[in-house]
């Protein structure tokens, strides 16, 4: 199962991968597969994420995952495996292009 880490700092100095890398690296054993991080200094925000892959093998389930206006960023944990239903809804609702 993969994990991740996050900071929310006011010492946005603090924020950079030296920080998360070693978060990050603590916790490989449940994400050997790939490591990605994300931070926005002025914000005061960072967060890491080691990937255990299991249904998606290839680059597009690496994070964090970043919407394509890149107004918002996300880590998570799991897979989701029902993903194929929740996909049709969306598309049926126009949600996201099919």
């Amino acid at each position: 199962m993969c994990g991740f880490a996050g900071v929310m700092s006011e010492n946005k100095i603090m924020l950079g991968s030296n920080l998360i890398t070693p978060m990050t690296d603590a916790i490989s054993h449940r994400g050997p597969d790939d490591i990605g991080f994300w931070n926005n200094t002025s914000a005061g925000i960072a967060l890491g994420h080691r990937r255990l892959s299991i249904l998606d093998l290839s680059p597009a389930g690496n994070q964090p995952m970043h919407l394509a206006s890149g107004r918002y960023i996300i880590v998570f944990n799991g897979e989701i495996y029902n993903h194929k239903e929740i996909r049709a809804k969306l598309v049926d609702q126009s949600w996201v292009g099919g």
